[in-house]
């Protein structure tokens, strides 16, 4: 069905409460473990329906964040989400402990019951209260950012319409938007402010009423990190600070070297050639055409894919006032449908759409024809290797996107991808830092954040910029405020790409084999067994960082 097409109905809790009910009671008075996953199955459908209807409300929201109803509409679903939320752990509760469990488990996988006991420690109904707070201050900071009007020679442009003007080659040019987005944030530092102290009090809250000492223990749970815990994240951040960072300094330098300057600055930030980034050749008719031909191209599976989103209108992809900053696929359990939101801006970062969030949509496409709906609860971390690797997957048909301008974007999408390394465990690093000090002001959230910045972007000037240069940067990064703990997750997926980027360069065919075995896994195991699996070494593993740094920088050596 096409997204325009699919209608909507407020969800009713009171009725979704009667059904767990209903569930609930047939599924304690089964005889075995085959008529428990019958009633399984049916928690499938109640699932199925609830989902897509919040999801159909969350994404026209997305798209007009001034509509009045939709609006509403989200309103109502981020009071009701955690009651939504404690219906289905109540309903889990009796799947983890059934008698019949190892019949169960033989279905739907032990991934699916340690999560059951992850959703078990990170929520309880006493948390409702709290969780709908903290649900309303999150849209309050992307209805901030959504609603921001900033003059442009006479047109009022949002965040999102201001960002080519970030990186545009006339550095002056580059200067004056700068200087708008940081006026943006410091008109509207003391609510940014506001908002994430109570954000960090209230997820601290939350953490203490479940005995936890801080949200860090919490926040990991809800992240669902079930292979993996903060000492080997903080193993693997300090791989990256001793090993990667003087690896990408060194592409620091180089690209000031391309762009002829003395010193780089923050407006040079994602700026890699002189006459300007890479910029695709085409509308964004012709972006998505060229995409669809590509995927016909690269295996059946994604051509089929492809042709469904495209059949069934599954791109929102197009800048608009009012429409939320930021892109995102998400998925549509009624019709099997995954769903793409984006801003395009007639930049790169339009492809990277088309290569990145359909990275994520067709992972989302493949597990949808998997009737057990467990195995589609990907863990983060697995879903950003989806959509990483397949930036990569996706290069050898760059001239479709950018004509001659092919290889300086293949060339920048590999500078960038290792710069942003650093930055994601910088993101990461921060978050554990004020969790686990909840009392820090925010100045000191600020000087906290200048001093990480020292430490992994060692290259960085601010020019005494009055926002940036006093530690605000990360106030942009809607993560931080919208999805505590996620961010890592991205840096994980980075370091798998290369591996599968440096394997493609070898045996295309074999690392793409790969790919689709590790996307068809979807949450069948656990990520630490996975990657294994698919023949990569986990990020994890003492010395990855430094042999991956090794490997990417003699491949520079080899095209110089």
């Amino acid at each position: 069905m096409k997204y325009q097409d699919m209608p909507y109905e407020r969800v009713d809790f009171d009725w979704v409460e009667k059904e767990f009910n209903g569930l609930k009671q047939d599924f304690a008075a089964a005889k075995s473990g085959e008529e428990q996953f019958a009633v399984h199955e049916r928690y499938y459908a109640l699932r199925d329906r609830v989902d897509t209807m919040m999801t159909l409300a969350q994404t026209r929201h997305d798209g007009n964040t001034a509509d009045e109803f939709y609006s509403g509409e989200q309103d109502y679903y981020d009071e009701m989400s955690p009651r939504y939320s404690n219906m289905v752990i109540e309903y889990q509760k009796l799947l983890y402990d059934s008698p019949y469990r190892e019949v169960l488990e033989e279905k739907i996988g032990p991934v699916a019951f340690k999560n059951m006991e992850l959703s078990r420690k990170s929520m309880q109904e006493k948390l409702i209260p709290l969780v709908q707070e903290e649900n309303a201050l999150a849209t309050s900071y992307e209805k901030l950012l959504a609603g921001a009007k900033i003059d442009w020679d006479g047109e009022t442009l949002n965040l999102s319409l201001l960002r080519p003007y970030l990186r545009n080659p006339d550095r002056e040019i580059r200067r004056k938007a700068w200087k708008k987005f940081s006026a943006f944030f410091r008109e509207n530092e003391k609510e940014l402010d506001d908002i994430y102290d109570k954000l960090v009090k209230n997820r601290t809250q939350q953490a203490k009423e479940l005995g936890y000492e801080n949200y860090v223990e919490l926040g990991y749970y809800r992240m669902n990190r079930n292979c993996y815990d903060k000492v080997q994240v903080e193993a693997f951040r300090s791989q990256v600070k001793k090993d990667f960072v003087p690896f990408v300094e060194k592409l620091h330098e180089k690209r000031k070297e391309r762009l002829g300057l003395q010193k780089l600055s923050y407006i040079d930030d994602g700026v890699y050639f002189k006459d300007g980034n890479p910029d695709p050749t085409g509308t964004p008719e012709e972006i998505l055409a060229a995409g669809q031909r590509m995927y016909e191209e690269l295996s059946p599976e994604t051509k089929e894919f492809f042709d469904f989103m495209m059949e069934n209108g599954l791109f929102d992809v197009l800048g608009r006032k009012d429409k939320r900053v930021g892109g995102y696929m998400t998925y549509f359990p009624l019709y099997h449908a995954p769903f793409i939101f984006a801003n395009f801006n007639g930049t790169s970062g339009d492809v990277d759409v088309i290569t990145h969030e359909c990275g994520h949509a067709f992972q989302g496409y493949l597990s949808g024809k998997d009737p057990i709906r467990e195995h589609a609860d990907i863990t983060m971390e697995t879903a950003e290797c989806h959509s990483m690797s397949m930036e990569f997957f996706t290069e050898k048909w760059m001239e479709w996107f950018f004509g001659d301008g092919a290889d300086a974007y293949r060339e920048m999408h590999f500078e960038d991808a290792c710069m942003f390394i650093p930055y994601g465990c910088m993101v990461d690093e921060f978050q554990h830092i004020v969790y686990e000090n909840p009392e820090l002001t925010p100045a000191e959230r600020k000087a906290a954040w200048s001093r990480l910045e020292k430490e992994y972007k060692p290259h960085l000037d601010y020019e005494g910029d009055p926002f940036f240069g006093e530690g605000g940067y990360w106030q942009q990064q809607h993560h931080i405020y919208s999805f505590p703990f996620y961010y890592i997750d991205y840096v994980i997926a980075q370091t798998v790409a290369f591996e599968y980027k440096l394997w493609m360069d070898e045996d295309y065919e074999a690392a793409w084999k790969s790919y689709l075995k590790l996307c068809k896994l979807s949450a069948s195991d656990f990520f630490t067994n996975m990657i294994p699996e698919v023949g990569l070494k986990l990020p994890f593993e003492e010395g990855c960082m430094k042999e991956m740094a090794e490997k990417l920088e003699k491949k520079l050596e080899k095209k110089a």
